[in-house]
């Protein structure tokens, strides 16, 4: 009897110890499948709780990034419309000086003017405004100068407050420009008859074209400025993106070569275990074949 009971005692331990096995077993066969080291609330709660904070973390800033890349492009616009305003500025110059000389005839100079008020409509255009403003007869209320339906160059455009960070407070403001005003808007002003104030050969055309010249040069410092601040965000939020991202990886993704091995192992136990389990359920058959001959 006592060589009964312990064979059975025997086959209960194996049991469970195939059980457990197997569920270890299992536990790998799902991390490697899924990728993910936590497969199960209970194979570690502390990391759940880290891991979903750095995963909130890295969402915000992604988001950030985005804002980021997009203030990027929007300053970028903004000094590409300034390159050609400062174009349209030397253009208007050259006109000026060559409006000056003596030997032009009658002919050459309302080719001048011709092209002057050609570069001016463009001027105007591109920076736009009300008449309240600008003067004239119209209204330009779609200049060309804008970026997703926002004027750049608008006497109202108000200074645009950007998040570059994941954390509260972590902003940056890009300072509007107004070029409906100072020497770039007696370029552009009208009077009541819709005629501009200034003529190619005007008293004050020089003076005008230097000293918008010098407005549109100090406007592109600034947003060179501004858009330098926030290649330096995006980077910073590149890298913190990547470290956020490798916090996660450790937490969360699975060990391919350590769980492999644990596969291998359990699977072993599972085999081993079953032979065992088999041979301590045949040794009281043994037993009784004894007691029967």
């Amino acid at each position: 009897m006592t060589l009964t009971n312990n064979s059975s005692l025997i086959a209960r331990q194996t049991a469970q110890q195939i059980d457990l096995a197997q569920t270890m077993l299992t536990r790998s066969l799902n991390r490697l499948s899924s990728g993910n080291r936590i497969t199960d609330p209970g194979d570690d709660t502390s990391a759940i709780a880290t891991s979903d904070k750095l995963d909130a973390q890295s969402q915000r800033t992604q988001a950030a990034s985005t804002n980021v890349q997009n203030a990027i492009s929007f300053v970028q616009t903004m000094d590409g419309f300034m390159g050609g305003v400062g174009q349209i500025l030397t253009r208007m110059g050259e006109l000026n000086a060559s409006a000056g000389d003596v030997t032009k005839n009658t002919s050459d100079l309302a080719q001048y003017q011709a092209e002057f008020s050609s570069l001016q409509d463009q001027l105007r255009a591109l920076i736009g405004g009300d008449t309240s403003v600008i003067g004239g007869t119209q209204s330009v209320t779609s200049p060309q100068g804008s970026f997703n339906g926002t004027a750049l160059f608008d006497a109202n455009t108000a200074n645009l407050t950007v998040s570059i960070g994941k954390d509260a407070g972590e902003n940056m403001s890009i300072t509007g420009v107004n070029f409906q005003q100072g020497d770039l808007l007696s370029l552009i002003h009208q009077d009541a008859s819709g005629n501009y104030d200034l003529a190619v050969t005007s008293a004050g055309t020089a003076a005008a074209i230097s000293g918008a010249t010098d407005q549109t040069s100090t406007a592109r410092a600034g947003v060179a400025g501004m858009e330098s601040r926030l290649n330096i965000a995006s980077t910073q939020l590149a890298v913190e993106s990547q470290n956020l991202t490798a916090a996660l990886s450790d937490i969360k993704d699975v060990d391919v070569a350590t769980e492999a091995t644990n596969l291998a192992k359990y699977n072993i136990l599972v085999q081993s275990g079953s032979a065992m389990l088999t041979q301590a359920n045949q040794t009281p058959q043994a037993v009784l074949k004894l007691l029967k001959g």
